[in-house]
């Protein structure tokens, strides 16, 4: 239960419904117990006239006293009404009782609904904001299949464990406790019989319970398996079907299924035995009562209850069966809410290394330069960038070029704060980066990627993303200067045009420009431009090389361009490799120097 405390913190601002939960809750077991007190000693009555009290007895503290008391009033109405009436009074109180009984658990399920469903909305809430900020190289190591599997499933899961816990660590409690301490107030004696049997059932069934939770965490892992291959299958159905590998997909997803079967089978069997068998304990513990106590009692045993009070110690005992076979249930599915409450946990747990300075200084505009000093970068001990030492000044454009993996996205991820430097210093205008914060950092600096990132919305907010109070005005003029207006206003619904999943709706020229509307509406001082055009056709890559020319005026701008034609205009090229800066300059310069931008160069002109 240790790794459900943490769920307590969900509940602070249910203390009102938690109070009432219990109160009701109380009542309607109250009402329970009193409905089965009121029948037996009217039915000793009402078949043995001798039984008949004229006397008012004093009321103490024991069972027998109690039970008379009810005696000598049912013994009134008897005597100055009939037996009929009597008998009518008890079924009407009965009704009475049972209706409140009800009542009252209507009402405890009333209050007790917003807090099972509140918790679980606030820790999805959580979880969604911890993976808003965890940093992107986290996401690189997880699978989407798997963090998708932990927002529905194992939430969903843990959501159905949830209630379980609720009702079956309060209210079946509270029905067991409530109804042992009415048997031990009929019969100490006997209910020391009682005391000693309940939890060596609990304890079997515990131990059958016991494997769920290992069961349930591989059976997530196998679902999180089988999100991911969907989720592939479906980014990557074009190529399957090219490569006719339908077969191979499909193979593999069965395999997850089927794996996941034997496991969900397996759990299913396990946790559906823990019900029937807590209700045959039950019977077991009653039959051994039935016997012992029913012995006592034909012997004239000293046990402190006649025989209808014998009676009705047996039908309240019958009442904790229900609630203690929900009990056990609940352990049931407490093991099962454990794996996915501890995937979940870690999500919540992962340290975020991008840390947010309380109080940072706000970066409102950017003035002079930014300027990297000795900065290393490594990540999982892969040493992506070395000693890199870089000014890039107001207004200029910088390029960086060299072969797959030399870092030059890595090191364009530094400015945003993507990740943070392992050693060295970043710095805007002569500031640290670090002591910015991060909202400040980032509305200086639009990204512009190779893949077109759209949203699945209209074409007006997918623009607006970066400034959500812009007019409409400014949303056209943003498409006119990333060359976007022309097509937009064709579209049936024009700015309102939906641009599917991904923006599938649309060219990929026109995704491309889409998101240079987006950077051109947002307006920063700074600009990464990710290899914007490498992905386009001739006349798109033409259309959109217009658009983020447009873009890049009046702005510092940091290009990464493996098409070297498009940067032959930067200031400056830092050409890396392995890390490492080892050669700099303007277009004419490198090309004078003979060294690895020419040889890039030439290689490209081959093709």
């Amino acid at each position: 239960m240790k790794s459900y405390l943490g769920l307590l913190k969900y509940l602070k601002s249910y203390n009102r419904n938690i109070v009432f939960y219990f109160f009701f809750v109380l009542l309607s077991v109250v009402f329970s117990v009193v409905s089965i007190a009121m029948l037996f000693p009217f039915l000793q009555i009402i078949f043995n006239t001798s039984a008949l009290i004229h006397t008012k007895p004093q009321l103490s503290l024991n069972a027998l006293s109690f039970l008379s008391m009810l005696q000598y009033y049912l013994s009134q109405l008897i005597l100055f009404h009939s037996k009929v009436f009597a008998l009518a009074m008890v079924c009407i109180f009965i009704v009475i009782a049972i209706l409140l009984k009800n009542l009252f658990l209507y009402l405890s399920v009333y209050m007790m609904s917003p807090i099972k469903n509140g918790m679980i909305i606030q820790m999805r809430n959580e979880l969604y904001c911890k993976i808003l900020t965890l940093p992107i190289g986290y996401f690189t190591e997880q699978r989407k299949g798997d963090l998708m599997s932990r927002m529905t499933n194992d939430t969903w899961e843990l959501e159905n464990t949830v209630s379980s816990i609720l009702d079956g660590l309060i209210k079946d409690p509270m029905n067991v406790i409530f109804y042992l301490a009415t048997l031990i107030f009929l019969s100490p004696k006997l209910s020391l019989i009682l005391l000693i049997l309940l939890p060596l059932s609990g304890f079997i069934i515990g131990r059958i319970s016991k494997t769920l939770k290992k069961q349930s965490n591989a059976a997530a892992v196998k679902s999180s398996e089988g999100l991911s291959i969907l989720e592939e299958t479906i980014s990557g159905v074009r190529i399957i079907k090219a490569f006719n590998a339908e077969d191979k997909v499909r193979e593999k997803f069965f395999s997850v299924n089927k794996e996941l079967f034997t496991l969900k089978n397996n759990m299913s069997l396990r946790r559906e035995l823990a019900s029937p068998l807590s209700e045959v304990l039950g019977i077991v513990v009653l039959a051994i009562i039935l016997w012992i106590g029913g012995s006592l009692v034909l012997q004239n045993e000293a046990l402190g209850l006649n025989g209808s009070a014998f009676i009705m110690y047996i039908a309240i005992f019958s009442q904790i069966i229900n609630p203690a076979k929900s009990l056990s249930t609940t352990f049931s599915n407490i093991q099962r809410g454990k794996a996915s409450l501890t995937r979940i946990e870690e999500i919540l747990n992962t340290p975020n290394v991008i840390i947010d300075k309380e109080n940072g200084k706000k970066l409102t505009t950017f003035n002079n330069t930014i300027e990297f000093r000795n900065v290393s970068f490594s990540y999982n001990d892969t040493v992506i960038l070395k000693d890199i030492n870089l000014t890039i000044h107001k207004g200029k454009t910088v390029a960086l070029v060299g072969g797959s993996g030399a870092g030059k996205s890595t090191l364009a991820d530094l400015i945003p704060r993507f990740h943070d430097v392992n050693s060295g210093e970043l710095l805007i205008d002569g500031i640290n980066i670090k002591d910015y914060s991060l909202e400040s950092l980032r509305s200086q600096i639009s990204i512009v990627t190779q893949d077109p990132i759209l949203f699945n919305d209209s074409i007006a907010n997918n623009i607006l993303l970066g400034k959500q109070d812009a007019s409409k005005q400014e949303v056209e003029e943003a498409a006119k200067i990333a060359n976007a207006y022309n097509y937009i206003i064709q579209k049936e619904d024009s700015f309102e045009t939906n641009v599917g999943d991904r923006g599938a709706k649309l060219s990929g020229g026109e995704r491309q420009r889409l998101t240079i509307a987006r950077a051109v509406l947002k307006n920063p001082p700074i600009l990464i431009l990710d290899e914007a055009t490498s992905a386009l056709d001739t006349e798109s890559e033409r259309l959109v090389q217009d658009a983020i020319n447009n873009l890049m005026q009046n702005r510092t701008s940091i290009v990464i361009a493996h098409r070297l034609s498009t940067i032959r205009h930067a200031d400056e090229i830092i050409v890396l490799q392995k890390g490492n800066i080892i050669e700099r300059g303007n277009h004419e310069q490198l090309l004078a120097a003979n060294g690895m931008y020419k040889k890039l160069i030439e290689m490209q002109e081959m093709k």
